[in-house]
């Protein structure tokens, strides 16, 4: 089967923050390539440069030198429309905080993604991709943190997204529900196929994925392929 082309490449990809002595090197000439269709785990302390580059990966942030494409489209070459588009078209973010509007029922929340999205799913139907087609109209308030998250979740999987892009999407819960909500990125990483890379300081959640990047001081240190991932619900840490 002949090997697919990188869904995502990067070349010396560099990000400085300020300048002079107070500068802040958060990526140094980083490269990497990924394929499509995989669970990519990020891993590094707080500091280490994997959040900087799911940002400009993920069209958030722009590098101080290099370049990154998306399926061959360079990114960093792209205007502030086009990276709106990019990021309209074809990402799924969810991150550490859930940013559900408190006002809204669940399902009001998925609908405000799908009402700009090319080809939405219904909003129940991406509810109940993550379990939750009988909280449908419950507000945020009458959730738990990991059901909150999971409608974080199907928010961002209701526009059928390329990629996912989750930066500690299980750092403000407790064990038992991150396992949970890392179960639901890894069901719909084999059912709808997305690409997804997670963000983490838990190094735990290595076991589920097809592929670790360990940062260290804005570089990689190294990357791992992990030819037998455990499911989600077997992690402890």
């Amino acid at each position: 089967m002949p090997q697919q082309p990188p869904i995502y490449r990067v070349e010396g990809l560099t990000r400085v923050y300020g300048e002079g002595a107070s500068a802040v090197h958060a990526l140094r000439g980083v490269d990497l390539e990924l394929p499509p269709g995989e669970i990519t785990v990020l891993l590094g302390p707080s500091g280490s440069g994997k959040s900087t580059l799911l940002n400009i990966l993920g069209g958030l942030d722009r590098p101080s030198a290099g370049r990154a494409w998306f399926r061959g489209e360079e990114l960093t070459a792209m205007s502030d429309r086009a990276l709106t588009r990019y990021r309209r078209d074809n990402l799924g973010f969810v991150f550490q905080f859930y940013n559900l509007m408190p006002s809204l029922t669940a399902e009001e929340n998925v609908e405000l993604v799908t009402e700009i999205a090319r080809n939405p799913m219904d909003p129940a139907e991406a509810l109940a991709l993550v379990g939750l087609d009988t909280r449908k109209d419950h507000f945020p308030s009458q959730l738990s943190g990991g059901e909150q998250q999971r409608v974080a979740i199907a928010r961002a999987v209701a526009k059928r997204p390329d990629v996912l892009l989750c930066d500690e999407p299980t750092g403000a819960l407790d064990s038992a529900t991150g396992r949970e909500v890392l179960g639901v990125l890894q069901h719909l990483n084999r059912s709808l196929g997305s690409t997804v890379m997670i963000v983490t300081h838990a190094a735990a959640t290595a076991e589920m994925a097809d592929r670790v990047i360990r940062f260290t001081d804005g570089a990689i240190r190294s990357v791992e392929h992990n030819d037998a991932p455990r499911a989600a619900a077997e992690i402890e840490w």
